[in-house]
């Protein structure tokens, strides 16, 4: 693993600053989250995120798909239904959803 620099940010290339970028996005850790559950449903996870506009949740869905952290699969119903599931690489996003979990739980009761 690259070091972190004696600033306390990273250096060229640091997989933190990776993992930040796809993470940063306002609604992206919490499409991940609702994947880590399984597979699920355009229309499920617009009502699971009150608040979120189908426009950004495309965007967001799209761009994960593109990093390839999620599958799309499209059912030829009327309407049609898409459902979206996380990777075998999205699935290693786990880990650190729970560690940002934990982290807020203890800053919560420290505040």
């Amino acid at each position: 693993m690259e070091r972190l620099g004696t600033d306390g940010g990273c250096e060229q290339g640091c997989p933190i600053k990776k993992t930040a970028l796809i993470i940063e996005g306002k609604w992206t850790t919490l499409v991940i989250r609702e994947l880590l559950a399984g597979k699920q449903r355009y229309s499920h996870l617009q009502r699971a995120l009150e608040g979120i506009s189908p426009k950004v949740l495309s965007a967001r869905l799209r761009m994960l798909e593109e990093k390839k952290l999620i599958s799309r699969t499209v059912f030829a119903t009327v309407p049609v239904t898409t459902e979206y599931a996380l990777t075998e690489l999205g699935l290693k996003l786990q880990p650190v959803l729970l560690a940002m979990a934990e982290f807020g739980e203890q800053w919560q009761q420290q505040s």
